[in-house]
Order: C-alpha cells, then sequence, then structure tokens
C-alpha cells in the first residue's frame, strides 16, 4: 500500500507499529487491558513525530497508556487514526490533545462489536467446523485449514487497518481542522465514551441488596427501593466509588482488595446477594 510523501511517517515505520500490535494481546491486564500494548506498538511512529521534543513523546506515551480494550484483530485501525491525529498535533500547536484519547474511547464499542461479530461469532465458528470435521477423521488438514482459515483474514484486517486508520485519520483530521468542527467532534466523542462507560458499569457491575424493608412477606427490599429511585443506579454509584479511590491515587491491588472485603462480608452477613 502506497503511503502519500507528504506524510512524516512511511511504510517502513508503520510497519514497525504493525509489528509490535501484536503485544495488544500478551501485555493485556486487568487494570487498563491493552493500554500497555497500544503505547508500545506507537512507539516507532512517536519517536519519529516527536524527535525534537522528548517532553512531548512522554505526554504521548503518557496519553496512550490511558485504558484502552478492543477486539485485537482491528486494535491497529484506532492505532492507525491516533498516529494521524498525534502527526497533527506536532504541527499544530492549537491542537487539542485531548481529542486524541476521546476518539479512542469512542471507537472501542463500536468497533468491538463489529470485531466481535465477526472473528469470534462467525469466523471462529467457521474455522472451527471444517477444522473438527477434519480433525476427528484423523486428517491432519483439520488443525491446519482451522488455523489458516482463522489467521489469514485476522491478519489481513490488521495489516489493513493500521493503513486505512492512518490514511482517513490524515485526510479527516485536515478537514475538521478547516471546517472548525473539532471541538464538535471531540464533544460528541465525550458524549459517546461516557455512554460507554455508563453501559459497561450498568451490565458488567452487579450488586443486589436482598433485605427487606419490613416484616410482610410482600415486603419491598433495599434492591427494589433503589431501582425505584434509578434502575442500575447501585452499580453507577459503586463505579463512581472506585474512580474516587483511583483518582486519590489507590493502587489497583488494593482497590481488588476492597471490592473483594466487600463481596465476602456482604455474602457472609446477608446484606449482599449473587
Amino acid at each position: 500500500m502506497k503511503m502519500k510523501s507528504s506524510k512524516v511517517l512511511t511504510k517502513k515505520d508503520l510497519m514497525k507499529v504493525f509489528w509490535r500490535s501484536f503485544t495488544m494481546e500478551w501485555a493485556w491486564n486487568y487494570e487498563r487491558q491493552m493500554n500497555l500494548g497500544y503505547a508500545y506498538s506507537m512507539v516507532p511512529a512517536l519517536r519519529k513525530i516527536y524527535k525534537n521534543s522528548k517532553e512531548k513523546m512522554s505526554s504521548a506515551l503518557k496519553r496512550h497508556l490511558e485504558f484502552f480494550n478492543v477486539t485485537p484483530w482491528i486494535s491497529t485501525f484506532p492505532i492507525g487514526i491516533s498516529i494521524a491525529m498525534e502527526e497533527q498535533n506536532a504541527k499544530d500547536e492549537d491542537f487539542d490533545t485531548k481529542s486524541i484519547n476521546d476518539i479512542k474511547v469512542a471507537l472501542m464499542g463500536p468497533l468491538s462489536g463489529i470485531g466481535d461479530s465477526i472473528f469470534w461469532g462467525t469466523l471462529r465458528v467457521i474455522a472451527t467446523g471444517i477444522g473438527t470435521s477434519l480433525a476427528i477423521h484423523g486428517n491432519i488438514l483439520g488443525p491446519i485449514l482451522f488455523l489458516l482459515i482463522f489467521n489469514i483474514p485476522a491478519l489481513l484486517a490488521r495489516y489493513y487497518g493500521l493503513f486505512w486508520g492512518y490514511n482517513l485519520g490524515a485526510s479527516f483530521i485536515e478537514k475538521v481542522q478547516k471546517t472548525g468542527l473539532m471541538d464538535k467532534l471531540t464533544y460528541g466523542a465525550s458524549v459517546i465514551g461516557l455512554m460507554v462507560i455508563g453501559a459497561m458499569a450498568s451490565t458488567l457491575v452487579t450488586i443486589n441488596l436482598p433485605m427487606k424493608l419490613g416484616t410482610t412477606k410482600d415486603a419491598p427490599t433495599v434492591q427494589s427501593l433503589f431501582d425505584g429511585i434509578v434502575p442500575g443506579i447501585l452499580p453507577i454509584l459503586f463505579t463512581v466509588l472506585i474512580y474516587y479511590l483511583d483518582k486519590k491515587g489507590w493502587k489497583a491491588q488494593y482497590i481488588l482488595l476492597l471490592m473483594a472485603v466487600i463481596g465476602i462480608l456482604g455474602a457472609f452477613t446477608g446484606f449482599m446477594k449473587a
């Protein structure tokens, strides 16, 4: 794929990013998930973009150590967009660096939905079906075809996603800068990001308080009282508490220990229920 000569980065630079992107799965962690692999993948591009400023290079690395998670095989698409935005930031002193992470957060949900459906929900099932049907008859082509059917499209998506993201990001950012749409885009991305976080808190965080407010059989529970105020308010409040502790400098292991203690004590006393 040809790269435009007016850009700072060459295809060789982006290929370095491509090979490093495989660490997205290897460096996954429970605190910020793909952030280490994302930042590590960005290093070759950032070194060239900010070769004259160690301070800007450091700030860029910190930006990309924020929480991030997406279907691994399409992770290079947002990386490409991030690189294009970092490139624009190096050229424009008034560029809003907050928009870089806002765009990343906004892309996580939609891209994961598409990626999971294609790779986990469809391609993996097809590859497994074909591979298993041959393997149960002792055919060595079973595992080989499984790996090829799944990994060839995955590698192509990872490769082309990086270049598409970079080219799209560069041209798109230039247009929105000229038309003054960057502020609106940043605001919209922030709203979408907050919606994604709210949805994640509501669906992934579960708190059940079964204690009844009264002695009758039909007495309402504490849980129903809170749900009557705002459905799912307890998971949101608990998420806000964890966010507050994180901002106060609590380490992840202490927060996890606190959550475990609350869960154990809650289940032991009957105040909480799974």
